[in-house]
């Protein structure tokens, strides 16, 4: 499927005409819950990210067809500063014309990434004069003296130059796209931070990192007043630069989002939830989970934080989750591993009601970051990512109500436990993976790690439940405790612009070993009762 490739202006007039969004995205709190907003109604990100490299007009014939057969509701794709301002003060924003417009012929919605001072850890997609510059943007400087590949979170002029050209995108965008909300988030930077120190010790950061804690990271973490060491100890190092790389995306954010207000986030390159080593052998000053309050108190203008996952086992990948997944941090998987273990794992992120879940080099360009990801981007790699999509799209909007309720759980194959319990308030659910449609207990699981479920509750004693691979047992709660237990009716069916279409009921062989799912796509709604 080729993609059209016009002039900026002629590829947006001929755009189909879209509804006309009634609000600006947004992302809402509610006693621990969150949504995100498009249109008014809350959203949930089924989600591609392109190659950092694709984010080029002769790449996007390759993106739309993987994104397609995805069956993804989003893409993130890249915006680099050395793409839209090549020489200092001339702005080039003819892709991002071309890519609003080819965003709306595909109906998906774009989550663009802001490329700029940091791109995971160095500057490699700022301008060549910006980044060919030391005497001007200052490299950070370890214990030691040497200089390492990170722009200084501490200098102006980095500071005024990131801001300036982050400020001259917003106002296109809006300019573009301002009433039709094809661009529902920005990322601003990719995973900030610095690998090889645990801070910047340039003279510039020496200064501040001697001087007071700034309050309101202070009152967030519920400190006295001194200096960085004498406040933070050991892990002083660590905290100042995490306030400083938070504090210089705060005000790229801030400003941006003056001229143009819809979601803002940063991303995180992950240190190990277990064992993570010193700051430093992971990226240091980034949103990793061990300073996570010290970037809400510097950041306050980010909706959310999310993690980009590598860790494709269940006990590392779950710790993640629930640690982003916090009554004041919307969860979101802002980018994840593309290899088939992954796939599931779109089951546990939005059961714990996170905003979306993204897997990364979603395009068929032949590019690969194996081993993070798959070996080979082919249809045959995005198959389990595609059939988990393909059947939650189909009712995403149900889905993302009973998210913004609370009222959605789920959950994702372990290697080494074969059933899981889940609480549902009044009643329990037990999942099982690897069981035949009749009996089998012990769960021996499946041969590949591959199953999961989502239960959504949408009345009383009533429940919504699909999922792929795996058998959900339903049972008394402590409401019910000690009562008879059954299902009174169990109906197959579909939805219909966000109406369920009754198919067929499902009794005897098809519920008396609990409800099977398979790789067939099917949904249920079950009543439960006592007798």
């Amino acid at each position: 499927m080729k993609s059209r490739l016009l002039s900026s202006a002629l590829a947006l007039a001929l755009i189909p005409t879209m509804t006309l969004a009634a609000e600006a995205p947004r992302v809402v709190n509610e006693n621990g819950r969150h949504a995100l907003m498009v249109d008014g109604k809350p959203y949930l990100i089924l989600g591609a990210q392109v190659n950092n490299s694709s984010a080029w007009p002769s790449a996007m014939e390759k993106v739309w067809p993987a994104v397609e057969y995805m069956h993804a509701n989003t893409v993130q794709v890249p915006i680099a500063w050395e793409q839209v301002e090549p020489k200092e003060g001339q702005f080039d924003f003819s892709f991002l014309d071309s890519l609003v417009g080819q965003a709306r012929e595909h109906k998906v919605r774009l989550v663009l990434l802001w490329f700029a001072t940091w791109k995971n850890n160095g500057p490699g997609y700022a301008p060549e004069w910006v980044k060919l510059d030391n005497a001007r943007f200052p490299r950070v400087l370890n214990r030691d003296g040497k200089q390492l590949g990170s722009l200084s979170p501490h200098n102006p002029a980095t500071l005024e130059a990131d801001r300036k050209a982050f400020v001259a995108l917003m106002k296109h965008l809006r300019a573009i796209d301002g009433d039709r909300h094809t661009v529902i988030m920005m990322q601003v930077e990719n995973e900030a931070g610095t690998y090889g120190t645990d801070r910047d010790h340039s003279p510039a950061a020496d200064k501040l990192f001697a001087g007071p804690v700034p309050d309101a990271l202070l009152q967030r973490t519920h400190k006295s007043a001194g200096n960085w060491q004498q406040v933070y100890g050991a892990d002083a190092g660590e905290y100042f630069h995490a306030w400083s790389v938070a504090h210089f995306i705060e005000q790229v954010a801030k400003a941006g989002k003056d001229v143009y207000d819809i979601p803002m986030y940063a991303n995180a390159a992950l240190r190990d939830p277990f064992k993570p080593g010193p700051a430093g052998g992971y990226e240091s000053g980034g949103p990793t989970d061990n300073v996570l309050d010290v970037w809400k108190a510097a950041a306050p203008t980010l909706a959310t934080l999310g993690p980009d996952i590598y860790m494709p086992d269940y006990a590392r990948y779950t710790a993640v989750i629930d640690r982003y997944a916090r009554p004041d941090n919307a969860l979101f998987v802002a980018e994840t591993g593309s290899s088939k273990p992954y796939a599931r794992y779109v089951f546990a992120a939005l059961g714990k009601r996170g905003l979306g879940f993204s897997p990364f080099g979603i395009d068929f360009t032949g590019y690969s970051n194996y081993p993070l990801g798959a070996r080979k981007i082919d249809a045959d790699a995005l198959e389990p990512f595609a059939a988990n999509y393909a059947l939650l799209a189909p009712f995403i909007d149900v889905l993302a109500d009973l998210s913004w309720q609370g009222k959605l759980w789920g959950a994702s194959e372990p290697e080494e436990t074969h059933t899981q319990d889940l609480d549902l308030g009044e009643w329990s659910a037990r999942v099982g993976y690897g069981q035949p449609q009749f009996g089998v207990d012990p769960a021996p699981g499946n041969t590949e790690l591959k199953g999961g479920v989502l239960i959504g509750q949408i009345g009383k004693d009533e429940f919504l439940v699909t999922g792929r691979h795996a058998r959900v047992n339903f049972g008394n709660g402590k409401a019910h405790a000690g009562r008879n237990f059954i299902m009174a009716r169990v109906e197959e069916g579909h939805y219909e612009n966000g109406k369920w279409i009754f198919d067929r009921i499902w009794n005897g062989d098809q519920t008396d070993y609990g409800l099977n799912f398979t790789d067939v796509p099917q949904v249920l709604h079950v009543r439960l009762s006592t007798f």
